[in-house]
């Protein structure tokens, strides 16, 4: 399955801005799941300064600077990416325990695990709060498998969690989301990463696109695609493996990655600082057209 997407970000602010200075990760990663074939950006005002560069956790990163007084910033990035059905499809068959993963994750003995280990860690989103563990260890049980138990916990926070958009937002603590269970699916991956590095196991934060699709007879809607987090987990002797909580599912053919990181402050779309510019108002549009 190939899509083109087009994902666009505007910037409004109520005075000028001199100069702006960002970082950008909207260029769709190649992986094993995914092969961005190009993508470009476009950027207004004009850039005085742009390149590129891979992030520690290689994703893609484009800097640019506007020197240019603006009272609107416009970012658009268009790319094309296919997605590889039936990366995921082996996985039924894994049968590794969860503790067995976890034990090698604690003594990393090669490059690939000890790269992985690096995910065990909490971190400044995902903080060990009192009762994750035990929430966790409800799926995790001493016999399951790693993926039926990453499946379970999957599962139980779709179910026991309530999406609701107006209820969080970046500065929420985990522990909220956590006793009220309400969120949207940044709190659902990052409450999931919390479970999981709380028993010693390796997730980390994956950004991207979902696919929604219109009522049927009705024509879809520009820029009614959306951006999309879910989580992923390190299989030992198999590599990462996406769990979307928001919707239940193992992402195959609907979900495009971004970028990864530890939490969503290592895969911030758009992030920068600016001289001026007063306050500021903030759109996004992402449209996912299908090619084939």
């Amino acid at each position: 399955m190939k899509y083109k997407i087009k994902h666009t970000t505007t910037y409004h602010y109520t005075d000028f801005v001199s100069l702006c200075q960002n970082q950008a990760r909207l260029t769709p990663k190649t992986d094993r799941g995914q092969i961005c074939h190009h993508s470009r950006i476009e950027i207004s005002p004009p850039t005085n300064y742009l390149r590129q560069f891979t992030d520690y956790f290689n994703n893609n990163v484009t800097v640019f600077e506007i020197a240019t007084q603006h009272k609107t910033l416009t970012v658009t990035m268009v790319s094309e990416v296919e997605l590889l059905t039936g990366a995921n499809n082996n996985l039924n068959d894994l049968d590794i325990p969860w503790g067995e993963a976890r034990d090698l994750l604690a003594k990393p003995n090669t490059t690939e695990l000890l790269k992985a280990a690096e995910f065990t860690l909490p971190s400044q989103l995902t903080p060990l709060v009192e009762g994750i563990k035990d929430y966790a260890l409800v799926s995790f049980t001493p016999k399951a498998n790693l993926i039926d138990a990453c499946n379970h916990l999957m599962a139980r926070i779709f179910h026991e969690f309530y999406y609701d958009p107006g209820f969080t937002t970046i500065s929420t603590p985990l522990s909220v989301v956590f006793a009220q269970k309400r969120g949207v699916c940044q709190d659902f991956a990052h409450f999931a990463l919390a479970c999981l590095r709380s028993i010693g196991l390796a997730g980390r934060y994956v950004s991207g696109y979902i696919e929604t699709m219109p009522p049927e007879g009705e024509e879809k809607l520009e820029g009614a695609d959306a951006t999309h987090a879910w989580f992923a987990v390190f299989f030992p002797g198999v590599g990462w493996v996406d769990f979307d909580p928001t919707n239940n599912v193992l992402p195959t053919d609907q979900h495009i990655t971004l970028a990864v990181g530890r939490d969503f402050s290592d895969v911030t779309p758009l992030k920068g600082v600016v001289f001026g510019g007063g306050s500021q108002q903030l759109d996004v549009a992402v449209d996912m057209i299908r090619l084939e």
